[in-house]
């Protein structure tokens, strides 16, 4: 088994010891250096030839985020943000993870960091294992061009629905697909696995560079064409119809597939839905949920789209989908708006559904 080498970067020695002492536990890493800024870090990165690094977001004479921008353009490599749970931290990790940062975990309080870290170690772990296994050629995210708007004149029923599921690399890869979504587009309703304090700021952000409406979900929110509902972290979406409309309804119940949000739950509350015309899709993401949950959809009926796995930064979630034969389509990341809204010109579902039943 090859062993991966990790670099830290980070500016409080505690948190370097503390990294290094918890990733040095598993035989199949090695943390062979710790530097404590940007400099020191990119000299270490030219002699040590790390795998993947853990990048600190706040640190002195250059922030992790200018880092991460030159790192990207010179030496494009998979990088783990540790963050911190505020508004500001949000808005910097979604920043990172524009830049090409693989993934974020966010970094336990001064006062956690001499008690249990068993929560935090295994999902240091796991992420650090994801990062090491991405393709550099996915995480280079540079653009080209300014991506357009899929041109988009259908009539289709006002019992459609998109549903997007996601999970690690999701949130650039929904951006990349909304960003060219049309305001006349149908209603999507969004499950991708992010913090509590991450999701609202993560729906804002999208809301600024998209023509769609973007925000974050809420209990008893009526689901209307040209908006876009995205799944508080910490809480369930689902869908359900009443009084001739769809409205959204946030669960606080047990994780599913280990998440909350899970993908699987906003799923199977669609498959429920009688007389509702939905378009599944998984985009990149660690796992399997949401694959069972577009099975249940495609068997009702409905038509089902993945991200094809060059272009997945993690084809766990829709390579599962196809495992399962779930899906009805699989594209590339730059085709998945272009070819959602060809299905639904199209009318893709295939049944004929009776009346949902209201509740």
């Amino acid at each position: 088994m090859r062993v991966i080498k990790v670099l830290i970067v980070d500016d409080s020695k505690l948190v370097r010891q503390i990294l290094t002492e918890i990733l040095n536990q598993y035989h199949e890493i090695e943390v062979v250096g710790a530097a404590e800024d940007a400099f020191e870090a990119r000299d270490m990165i030219k002699a040590l030839k790390p795998d993947v690094l853990t990048l600190d977001v706040e640190m002195p004479r250059m922030d992790g985020v200018t880092f991460l921008k030159n790192l990207m353009r010179l030496r494009p490599m998979p990088v783990v943000m540790l963050s911190t749970l505020t508004e500001k931290g949000a808005d910097v990790t979604l920043q990172a993870l524009e830049l090409g940062a693989v993934d974020f975990i966010t970094k336990p309080k001064s006062a956690q960091l001499m008690g249990n870290l068993s929560a935090f170690n295994s999902a240091l772990i796991n992420k650090i294992k994801v990062a090491a296994a991405v393709d550099a050629k996915v995480i280079n995210r540079a653009k080209l061009s300014i991506p357009e708007l899929v041109p988009f004149t259908a009539d289709y029923s006002e019992h459609t629905i998109i549903a997007m599921g996601a999970s690690t690399g999701g949130t650039e890869a929904l951006r990349d697909v909304l960003i060219k979504m049309p305001s006349n587009s149908p209603a999507i309703v969004i499950t991708q696995h992010i913090p509590e304090s991450f999701s609202k700021r993560f729906a804002e952000r999208l809301n600024r560079q998209c023509k769609m409406t973007v925000q974050e979900a809420t209990h008893g929110q009526t689901i209307e064409k040209g908006n876009v509902y995205v799944a508080p972290g910490g809480l369930h979406l689902k869908v359900y119809y009443h009084s001739g409309k769809y409205l959204c309804s946030l669960c606080d119940s047990v994780p599913v597939n280990r998440h909350k949000p899970s993908v699987d739950v906003m799923f199977n509350s669609l498959a429920a839905l009688h007389h509702a015309n939905v378009y599944s899709v998984l985009l990149t993401g660690m796992g399997n949920d949401g694959a069972h949950g577009m099975l249940k959809l495609k068997n009702k009926g409905n038509y089902g789209l993945i991200q094809d796995k060059k272009t997945s930064l993690i084809w766990g979630m829709p390579g599962s989908a196809f495992e399962l034969n779930a899906h009805s389509e699989e594209s590339s990341l730059d085709k998945v708006a272009q070819t959602l809204l060809n299905r639904v010109s199209q009318g893709m579902t295939t049944t004929t559904r009776s009346r949902d039943v209201t509740v």
